[in-house]
């Protein structure tokens, strides 16, 4: 395998193709409906085919599973459903021997009600040390019967529960994920020795889950809309968390990714000083609707906000919790968060293909790291999960208003003639698959040199071989408004023609790569990317 275009092994994340794995959907190895570690470790091949340089798995930890995994009962354990501690020590290995690192996903704000320290904080009672690793509070109003603060969820629905003796504990998710208190030092050390735990494991990296929500305001104080400083979102202390993470990483050369969510860049920023995180979710670009003015401008910002602390840039076009990028390209802006679940929204799928390529060049063509969720290789659209099979509890703390996120978590196809498109269950997985999964199935577009896994493979291979690509800096070209045009070190050129007529090219030598064919004149058409040799 070709190197990597970081100048040394230890700048790989600068500007890496990461492939999320959502285990439970990803490939079944014991034919118990529920993908696992040995169903991924078949695929390794796959994976090193498709060119990606890192693994990352959302959490395989014990779980009760209420919200996918994001509910850890014991950080040091691999789920049963998923495979056993040595198997996860063995893919990390193997997945190496490809050329291929493994990023484990943390969920440092809160653990599973399940948990050993929250059975014990239940059973020791208010003012107990305890109940001290959480946030257990009296209530408000007669008898305390009103929750301890007004705080807004995450998902819908409260944020307090009350248990039998009266007091109440915060959960900014779901009831069965209560909140732990950061401002105790147990807690802190606890996370540092499962990160430990896990580098010295082999893994390269850890993703952090709601990087943001960590630290509270200790005196509960509720929350004012527009009032600053929020009181549990972007807390001044967490910079000392994660300085004192960094330090830990860095003696096993690990890297972080977090999950920032704030529409302040300059805060944001603060997060991806050189003695914290090395990188940070880039959300305003997975958001952002299919227009040429929107889309540029998102860019600059992206790569302004990371320049002052030096910190390369993250793209993404899709992840476990958003609607898959096919469905969502294919809509039409109606002014609503653009990847937000939405009921018996028109979609256009043939549309939403052909965007969905071009932007794939775009993302792959953009200076620094490219995240690439399971499926988006192979153009998978949102699936529609019968209510009755509905499983997140998005939908069901909603009051059914929201559709939920299983939609971009079926399992995957991979043979088109086999039982479940080859998921490898010789039951139904634990999500449905739509009828027409079997056309979208990996060994259906292996063949076909026009499938949309096809591209994914073509263009994964010149980022990593053609000189420009990787950290290289990013130059716009003259352009008509609905055409995004530019250079990379004056190396390769990517244009994008979102305008209805046809855009024509810029002066080059060859034509490496494009989304979809050029008209007979040599123009590309509407929705169309092209990769071009300067």
């Amino acid at each position: 395998m070709a190197a990597p275009h970081s100048e040394s092994a230890d700048d790989w994340w600068r500007d890496a193709v990461i492939y999320q794995v959502y285990p439970r959907s990803f490939a079944d190895g014991d034919g118990d409906g529920t993908g696992d570690l040995a169903g991924v470790r078949t695929k390794l091949p796959y994976l090193a085919e498709l060119g990606v340089d890192a693994l990352w798995f959302t959490p395989w930890y014990v779980s009760p599973l209420v919200d996918g995994g994001y509910d850890v009962a014991d950080y040091r354990t691999v789920d049963p459903a998923f495979g056993t501690l040595a198997e996860a020590e063995k893919l990390i290995a193997e997945a190496r021997e490809s050329g291929i690192r493994v990023i484990v996903d943390i969920v440092p704000n809160h653990v599973s009600d399940q948990h050993a320290w929250f059975r014990a904080a239940l059973e020791a009672g208010p003012g107990s040390p305890e109940r001290e690793l959480f946030h257990f509070r009296p209530g408000r109003g007669e008898n305390g019967r009103l929750p301890p603060n007004n705080w807004p969820s995450q998902f819908s629905g409260p944020t307090w529960t009350r248990v039998p003796d009266g007091e109440w504990y915060l959960h900014l998710f779901t009831p069965e994920q209560p909140d732990l208190n950061w401002a105790h030092p147990r807690v802190r050390q606890e996370h540092e020795e499962i990160l430990r735990f896990w580098f010295e494991r082999g893994v390269a990296g850890v993703r952090i889950d709601s990087a943001a929500l960590l630290a509270k305001d200790p005196a509960l104080a509720d929350f004012i809309e527009g009032v600053d400083p929020h009181p549990y979102i972007d807390q001044d202390e967490l910079h000392d968390i994660y300085r004192s993470w960094r330090t830990v990483a860095d003696e096993y050369r690990g890297v972080f990714v977090g999950e920032v969510w704030l529409p302040d860049s300059e805060r944001f920023a603060r997060y991806l000083r050189p003695d914290e995180l090395h990188t940070a979710f880039n959300f305003n670009f997975l958001a952002c609707p299919w227009r040429a003015d929107r889309l540029r401008r998102t860019i600059d910002d992206t790569l302004a906000e990371h320049a002052p602390v030096g910190a390369p840039a993250t793209w993404v076009l899709c992840n476990h919790d958003v609607t898959r990028t096919v469905t969502r390209y294919g809509r039409e802006d109606t002014g609503f968060d653009f990847a937000k679940k939405a009921f018996g929204t028109p979609t256009d799928l043939e549309l939403g293909t052909r965007r969905a390529r071009a932007a794939a060049l775009l993302t792959l063509a953009l200076p620094g790291a490219v995240y690439v969720y399971q499926g988006e290789e192979l153009g998978l659209p949102e699936a529609d999960v019968p209510l009755d099979r509905v499983q997140d509890p998005m939908h069901f703390r909603s009051g059914g208003t929201d559709p939920g996120r299983d939609g971009c978590r079926v399992p995957l196809p991979w043979v088109a003639s086999a039982p479940h498109s080859g998921f490898g269950s010789p039951g139904e997985p634990w999500l449905p698959q739509p009828e027409d999964w079997p056309t979208y199935a990996a060994d259906r577009q292996d063949a076909d040199p026009s499938s949309m896994l096809t591209l994914y493979r073509r263009a994964l291979r010149l980022r990593r071989t053609v000189p420009g690509f990787g950290n290289e800096p990013l130059a716009w070209l003259p352009s008509a408004p609905e055409v995004l045009a530019f250079t990379r070190d004056g190396a390769v050129t990517c244009v994008v023609n979102l305008a209805a007529e046809p855009a024509e090219l810029p002066a080059h030598t060859d034509v490496l790569l494009t989304s979809g064919p050029l008209d007979e004149r040599g123009r590309l058409p509407q929705d169309t990317a092209v990769w071009l040799l300067d």
